[in-house]
């Protein structure tokens, strides 16, 4: 499992000319699910994305994580994350999650926030997605769960 996670002002997601996510002050987390990625994964990263301590304290150190914050997340599925690219110049997608699978992992991973934060936005997987991330910093970490 991958996650490319930017901290932002301000991000959103369009579908069709339709925003179907937006965000203020928080994350832009890209995710992309990989074959052989364990179910556990998942609360893995949701746990890890809620405690991951990328904003300013008073001091103007990174020391508070979202829901200190007060943040937002943006979930954007991205199957891309996955390639491989060290075979040529076009990069093969053979090593992420089938379509189905990934759909469902994605949505559960979502749902995992509600506790802590009742207001996850999402992109829409499978779609032809217009992403705008606003980042912050700029702050951008990538993530890899084995």
């Amino acid at each position: 499992m991958i996650a490319l996670v930017q901290r932002c002002l301000h991000a959103w997601v369009r579908v069709d000319d339709t925003i179907v996510g937006e965000i203020g002050p928080g994350m832009a987390v890209f995710v992309g699910f990989q074959t052989g990625d364990a179910p556990e994964l998942d609360a893995k990263l949701a746990s890890k994305l809620a405690a991951l301590r990328i904003f300013a304290d008073e001091a103007g150190k990174m020391n508070r994580n979202v829901v200190d914050a007060a943040g937002n997340i943006l979930l954007i599925p991205n199957f891309t994350l996955a390639a491989d690219t060290t075979g040529g110049n076009r990069p093969s997608f053979t090593g992420a999650l089938a379509p189905a699978e990934a759909k469902a992992r994605f949505e559960q991973l979502a749902a995992r926030f509600a506790p802590q934060l009742p207001n996850v936005q999402t992109g829409r997987f499978g779609a032809d997605m217009k992403v705008e991330v606003l980042n912050d910093g700029p702050i951008s970490l990538i993530l890899r769960l084995p």
